[in-house]
This record gives structure tokens, sequence and C-alpha cells, in this order.
């Protein structure tokens, strides 16, 4: 079904909402994306670092009401506000989890179903349409996520089912799998600096905004370092999928050269996101789990990675 038209409720993630009249100022300092390239049209994508620049969180952040919302993986959410919560003492905003105030729906092949809701197709990665409540953001090419209100949850959820079949949330990963979005998930929580899964290469990273929260190390890595680890997509014959986190091993290295940042079921195999060693990726010796697990084929992405285009943003 990954390559049909289906929704799909995302109850894999939960909201947090930050409000308040200091809320953008304050975002702005702790957050990898630009908080003032955001408006009632355009979400973006971004990430949450340490000190050191690895991530703590990455999630989908788009303007609401007083403040902002960030869409991240549920596992993440609590310990994401405990620590942002240290710091919101200064501020004037507040920090909540509003999880339960949204219900949300991923799309795919969606553009009639979202009509009869009476909204206008978002054209690409990013472009956010809303009406009576309702939010539609691209976020891949044929993919949008619908986010309702929880008391308009069930006519939505009523309206579409009367226009496209349910899939489960696998094949919605799988999807994003394909898009080349990776995620911080809680087995990867604090492993990752945001180019190792290509962020700043699906605008979650801003290189002009100024200071925040790990942004030296991010800064650095862009301009001055060489990354030998970032995100790869790949196949794998197995059935089963690996959680991310699972460790990725080569032979011809003798250890382990990288981990599982979020995999999905294909019915016969697997198709998965990794940030990998490049020179073990050259070497094409790649195996799940242990020096003899299964092996895993290198597969395109759907985007290149240009380091001048990158920084401009």
């Amino acid at each position: 079904m990954a390559d049909s038209a289906f929704y799909s409720p995302l109850s894999h993630e939960g909201i947090l909402a930050v409000r308040g009249s200091d809320a953008g100022k304050f975002l702005q300092g702790q957050l990898t994306c630009n908080i003032n390239y955001l408006s009632p049209e355009h979400a973006s994508l971004g990430a949450r670092c340490m000190v050191k620049g690895r991530m703590q969180s990455s999630f989908r952040i788009l303007p609401e009401g007083n403040g902002y919302l960030l869409a991240m993986a549920s596992e993440l959410l609590e310990a994401q506000m405990a620590d942002l919560k240290k710091y919101a003492v200064f501020s004037k905003a507040t920090l909540t989890d509003e999880s339960a105030a949204w219900a949300r729906f991923g799309l795919q092949a969606g553009d009639a179903a979202l009509q009869a809701l009476g909204l206008q197709v978002p054209a690409s990665a990013g472009a956010t349409v809303r009406r009576a409540g309702l939010i539609a953001i691209a976020v891949s090419p044929g993919r949008v996520e619908l986010w309702a209100p929880a008391e308009q949850a069930a006519a939505v959820r009523e309206s579409l089912e009367a226009a496209l079949p349910e899939a489960s949330l696998n094949e919605w990963l799988l999807g994003q799998v394909r898009a080349g979005i990776g995620q911080v998930m809680g087995p990867t929580r604090e492993l990752f600096i945001p180019q190792m899964i290509n962020l700043q290469a699906v605008d979650g990273v801003s290189f002009k905004k100024g200071c925040y929260t790990g942004q030296e190390i991010v800064a650095r890595m862009q301009y001055l370092g060489k990354l030998k680890r970032r995100q790869y997509r790949l196949a794998l014959e197995q059935r089963e999928v690996p959680a991310p986190g699972t460790e990725i091993f080569s032979p011809t290295h003798g250890s382990s050269v990288g981990e599982v940042v979020l995999a999905a079921s294909t019915g016969e195999g697997c198709e998965l996101l990794a940030v990998l060693s490049a020179e073990a990726v050259a070497d094409d010796n790649l195996h799940l789990g242990s020096l003899a697990g299964p092996r895993l084929a290198v597969s395109s992405l759907p985007y290149e990675l240009d380091r001048d285009r990158e920084i401009q943003r």
C-alpha cells in the first residue's frame, strides 16, 4: 500500500506546545531551525541539541495561536520538555504537553480527501494551509500531515474514511524512509548531530540565524569539518523490522560502523535509514545486528547533499 493512496493515524508522536509572548524569542535560542522563517503558511523541521551538538529531539514545528507546536516522538516529549523548562524560567514562555488536544493523520495521494474538507493542497515541503481549525502540511511529494483539534477528530476521520483506505503507521513510516527524512527516537536520543541525519539537507538547520544551544558544534561541522558518518538509505531482505539504534556492522572493518535511524516493512523485507561510516558504505559489506547478520544494500536518497546551498538558510 506504500505506493498507493491512503490515510494513517499518526499515533507515534506527541505535541509539545511552547506559548507566551516570548515563545518565539525563547525557541530561537534553543532550536536549529529559524523561527523567523515560520508563518501560518510555512512549517519546518528542526532539532534541539545539547551543548555538544548532539540532538535531544527532532520535530516538525509550526506556529499556532500564541505560540508554537512541536511534533516529536512521544518517548522524547517528557524529557525534552523538562530540559527546556530549565531555560524557559527566564522568559515569558510556558511549555505544556498538548498531545491530547490534537489528532494527526498522514495522507498519501490524498488531494481529494483534503479538498473534501475544504482545504487546498499544500504545494511543497513545509507549505501549510489552514481552514476552520484544520492544518495541512506538505512533508514530501504526495504526502501531507493533517492536524485537527481533538473536538473535530471524529468528523475528520469520518471524512477521510469516505475518501481513502486506512493504512497502518508502518506504511506512513515507509514513505518517510523513502523520502530520506530521519528522526530522533528514544534509543537514538543524544546520539547524532543534525548533519548525521541530513537534517540540513531538508531545511531543518539554519546557518544564518545566530546562536542557539549546540550551534558552535553544528556550524563548525558545516563550515570546517569533514563529516565521517551520515545518513544513508538501505534495503534488507528480512521481514523483521529493526528498532532505532540497532547497530550495523562491517566484517571488513571488524566492528560496528553505525546505527539504524528509522525502519519500516515493505511486506517482503525492510527499508531503513541509518547513520553509517562513509568508509564502510564504500566497502559495501554491511550487516545488521552483528558481523554475521543479514546483508544490507545501499539505496539512493531523493535529494543531494550540497554544502553551499545548505548554508544559505
